[in-house]
């Protein structure tokens, strides 16, 4: 009787059998380019110009990369939704130029053309591959929708998100390392029962701004962040500039962009 393979070559064999992407893009171009690129990397790749060749090939898919805007009122998310109903286990990842309103539907990853590199769509593969394999995705479409506004903004800037209850929904690492705790941390939590002496008079303005859909400018330079007791004559503290912003969570439910940059030690404070 033959020998059963250890969990070592288990795992050299699944990693020497190419990952099969599926490709579909009304774009002859784009798919021929991007079929290269997948190629060059060790993907075995399979296009699809139309949906019903998707379809096809769905079937002998890892992972299945669709193209948002098809053509003749037909659209990736709607693929999606088709494919997800024969194969649920299979990741699918959207590529577009505008989030719009269907982006969060049944895709797993959402990637946005003009600021996701060839290098972001081969890390996703990646992590995808991963969850094809039983391991946790590392980046999720919801993850990438808000990282995508951080990296826009700027690493300078401490940045969080917020419902209109004040509660987290995304901060970037410069918020984190700031206030000393992982990224993680702050998921599910509310900054003011979190941070009730530093944030004592921001609870109306954040549900101001999420319901009035205006924007809000702090001009005391005091800061979201900075501790009260700091501001005295003797210690005027930090100079900070501060704004809260609206936008339509990735859920669309009204929340606060919250941004806030220290500009330098204070010399002199307003009363």
């Amino acid at each position: 009787m033959m020998d059963r393979p250890s969990s070592t070559q288990v795992d050299k064999i699944t990693a020497e059998v190419p990952v099969r992407i599926l490709l579909l893009d009304d774009e002859p171009a784009n798919l021929f380019l991007r079929a290269i690129i997948l190629r060059q990397h060790g993907y075995e790749v399979l296009t699809a110009g139309t949906v019903e060749q998707a379809v096809e090939a769905f079937s002998q898919a890892d992972i299945a990369v669709l193209d948002y805007h098809l053509g003749a009122g037909q659209f990736g998310t709607d693929v999606a939704v088709t494919l997800r109903e024969s194969r649920p286990e299979v990741p699918i990842i959207i590529l577009s130029a505008t989030l719009e309103h269907h982006f969060g539907g049944v895709e797993d990853m959402h990637l946005l053309k003009g600021y996701s590199s060839n290098e972001d769509l081969i890390t996703a593969l990646k992590s995808l591959d991963a969850k094809r394999r039983g391991d946790p995705v590392v980046v999720g479409a919801r993850e990438f929708f808000y990282s995508r506004i951080a990296l826009a903004i700027g690493a300078d800037v401490l940045i969080q998100i917020l419902d209109d209850s004040g509660n987290w929904i995304y901060c970037n690492d410069t918020v984190a390392d700031y206030l000393g705790h992982d990224r993680a941390w702050f998921q599910n939590r509310n900054l003011f029962e979190e941070m009730p002496a530093l944030t004592r008079d921001w609870r109306g303005i954040i549900a101001d701004v999420a319901t009035t859909r205006q924007t809000y400018i702090d001009r005391s330079r005091k800061g979201l962040l900075a501790d009260p007791s700091t501001y005295s004559s003797q210690d005027s503290g930090e100079n900070w500039s501060v704004i809260a912003f609206p936008m339509t969570l990735h859920d669309g439910r009204s929340g606060v962009v919250l941004t806030a940059r220290v500009l330098g030690r204070a010399t002199a404070f307003p009363a």
